[in-house]
């Protein structure tokens, strides 16, 4: 799985798909004896200002029709595309290639999209729009699909962007652990325990529930459901 991310603040994204799994998984690894194991990931950047043919490298202006604020260009984001994807027409004649904007006016993005993003797709674009937004004429020739990950509205596209490549990348075998690979299929409760057995706090003491402790698996799983 390859994710292409359009963004103006590539560094701030860079340090959280750096890290942690996300990080591991873009590496080459070597397995026991000889063997070697893939990148599972890969994360690259685009930044629109590398791609703008304006002196300044500006990438924005005033929206046509008056309103406050500036809109992106599409020009740069369209030569970023290009740059990304554009050359790649083996994976765009089977539409292995999915591009997708950032925007609080968009699709909700769920559990059940990042599965299917990770099934149908080689190559995900996630094109991260400040400002006003972005020219929809990028929409357009793109046949990009708005995708918000909330109701609410952040000042970039940015936290959006890694959050999709966070869940989707978790949908991309070998990413996960053998146990945090289980994770989807479990009852999970949202209270979750570890040692010590009793805790103390100002004075007080905190115990783990008594049916954590017994060993009965079965009792273990139906108290866990009793808490959804």
């Amino acid at each position: 799985m390859h994710f292409h991310v359009i963004t103006l603040f590539p560094e701030v994204c860079q340090a959280y798909t750096s890290a942690s799994i996300l990080g591991r998984a873009q590496k080459t690894e070597k397995g026991k004896g000889a063997k070697v194991r893939g990148k599972k990931i890969t994360v690259s950047y685009y930044n629109p200002r590398d791609f703008s043919k304006n002196k300044h490298k500006k990438v924005d202006d005033r929206p046509y029709g008056g309103g406050p604020g500036m809109v992106m260009a599409a020009e740069p984001i369209l030569r970023a595309w290009d740059k990304a994807v554009g050359k790649k027409t083996a994976a765009l004649k089977t539409k292995k290639v999915k591009t997708l904007i950032m925007s609080p006016r968009g699709k909700t993005f769920t559990q059940a999209m990042a599965k299917d993003l990770s099934k149908k797709y080689e190559h995900i674009v996630l094109i991260s729009g400040r400002y006003e937004g972005i020219d929809y004429r990028v929409n357009t020739i793109l046949k990009a699909e708005k995708v918000s990950v909330g109701d609410y509205i952040l000042t970039g596209g940015e936290l959006p962007a890694l959050t999709i490549i966070d869940a989707v990348s978790r949908q991309v075998s070998g990413v996960l652990g053998t146990f945090e690979s289980l994770e989807d299929e479990r009852i999970t409760s949202g209270e979750t325990y570890t040692r010590p057995e009793i805790f103390t706090y100002k004075k007080k003491k905190y115990r783990v529930p008594p049916v954590l402790l017994e060993g009965n698996h079965k009792d273990i799983e139906k108290w866990r459901g009793s808490l959804k």
